[in-house]
């Protein structure tokens, strides 16, 4: 089993930025991928940004692309999400996800078996 603990969710304005960390522990020679998620109010959790533990390949949601950067530190086994240019479409709780199988597309959540409590991210207009 992997622990996942997310951080850096707050109050921001439209067009601000945030970086967002999950910092993973216990089996994580485990992992093949991380990754971050977000569910609105009322609305499915969705995919936002994975990557590859080991390659380091990345997927980013077509909503996300060219304002979220997601990144790793194998050394310290963490993730990040950079997020700019944030718009209040964004404003959800986001989680961290750890898949330790195999996972033919980086896009294919339901490989993701370990989540972390998420964390609230609200960007104001």
């Amino acid at each position: 089993q992997v622990q996942l603990v997310e951080s850096g969710g707050e109050l921001v304005q439209a067009g601000g930025s945030l970086r967002l960390s999950c910092a993973a522990s216990g089996r994580t020679f485990s992992m093949s991928a991380m990754g971050w998620f977000r569910q609105a109010p009322g609305k499915e959790r969705d995919i936002v940004a994975t990557i590859n533990w080991s390659r380091g390949s990345t997927y980013y949601a077509d909503s996300v692309k060219g304002r979220f950067t997601i990144s790793r530190d194998n050394a310290k086994n963490t993730v990040y999400l950079q997020m700019n240019s944030l718009k209040p479409e964004d404003t959800a709780v986001y989680y961290c996800a750890a898949s330790s199988r195999y996972l033919q597309r980086l896009d294919d959540s339901r490989g993701f078996g370990s989540w972390g409590q998420g964390t609230q991210v609200t960007v104001s207009s």
